[in-house]
């Protein structure tokens, strides 16, 4: 078996895969350019998501599987994947504890003042006029309450918090004490002092929060995404902005990245723009070749019950 990576790899953990599966020939590169000559002999691939196209998939005669070592798979060439029936697994659920953090960080940041404090520390004002408040008794609502919402959902818990969370099929999940259906998102949406986004981009998702969905919220509401950029417009969430529909913005993720210099959400108060890092973590790639490492012992074994499979026709 021969296995390609197209994104570049820790140097401890290919030595780690090479011992690991001495049977296995593998291929480190760390581009796609550079792995595009050994693609024809490839039965997997190990990419990040973002640089395989249609014409990859047909040089990749004998391919078999593709792993992806993050969430993300809107750039995906599905169609030509599932035309060849190529197995994908992906990273899902790796960013959990980082994102989870980071959230909890940016509600703390907001509801004790982060950035006026820092602001005074800078031009050497002492104050104590800035409005503090808790995260105690509060409703935080989390539009996805998959692996990381649900991790935002038990450490909120540990703030006494809240929790309401949003999935497809209304199943109950540990640390919610509320479950609604996408048919009920303004429920969450009207209870909630924090709306959290962690939702992916799908077709179901793409815009889903709308100028009404805004209007719903609370005025002193915090709206969190660290999910896609796409799951609002921003000029409407510049509207509600400027109509004081909610208090504030904090944005991971944006509609086009990076965020291009001289717009708006730069300098404005009520927003807190970050570069999309809430998943950056040193144990991101281990956790995920972990992930790899598990589906290539079933992989070798014939077997099927593989970690994190994806459904190319639904991208997800």
């Amino acid at each position: 078996m021969k296995i390609v990576t197209t994104a570049k790899i820790r140097r401890d953990l290919r030595e780690d895969l090479v011992a690991s599966f001495p049977n296995v020939t593998f291929s480190f590169n760390t581009s796609i350019e550079e792995a595009e000559q050994e693609l024809s002999t490839a039965d997997a691939i190990i990419t990040y998501g973002e640089d395989l196209t249609d014409k990859h998939i047909k040089q990749a005669k004998q391919l078999k599987w593709i792993m992806v070592i993050s969430a993300g798979m809107e750039k995906m060439p599905f169609n030509a994947i599932e035309e060849k029936d190529i197995l994908v697994t992906n990273a899902r659920g790796i960013h959990a504890t980082p994102m989870a953090e980071y959230t909890l960080a940016m509600m703390l940041q907001v509801s004790r003042q982060t950035k006026g404090i820092i602001k005074q520390e800078q031009d050497e004002v002492w104050s104590r006029k800035l409005t503090m408040t808790e995260l105690n008794g509060k409703t935080v609502g989390i539009l996805g309450a998959g692996a990381i919402g649900s991790e935002v959902a038990r450490l909120s818990k540990a703030f006494g918090m809240t929790t309401i969370g949003l999935n497809r099929s209304g199943e109950s999940r540990s640390y919610f004490d509320t479950i609604v259906t996408y048919d009920e998102c303004n429920k969450l949406l009207s209870q909630s002092d924090y709306v959290v986004s962690v939702l992916p981009h799908t077709k179901e998702t793409d815009g889903l929060l709308t100028g009404e969905s805004f209007k719903t919220m609370k005025k002193d509401a915090v709206f969190i995404n660290i999910g896609r950029g796409t799951v609002t417009r921003e000029e409407i969430l510049i509207d509600a902005l400027n109509n004081n529909e909610i208090a504030h913005a904090v944005l991971d993720v944006f509609e086009t990245e990076p965020l291009p210099k001289g717009h708006p959400f730069w300098k404005r108060e009520d927003v807190t723009v970050t570069p999309h890092l809430s998943g950056i973590s040193p144990e991101y790639q281990p956790r995920a070749i972990g992930i790899f490492k598990t589906n290539l012992k079933v992989y070798l074994n014939k077997g099927t019950n593989y970690q994190n499979k994806v459904d190319p026709a639904r991208g997800y």
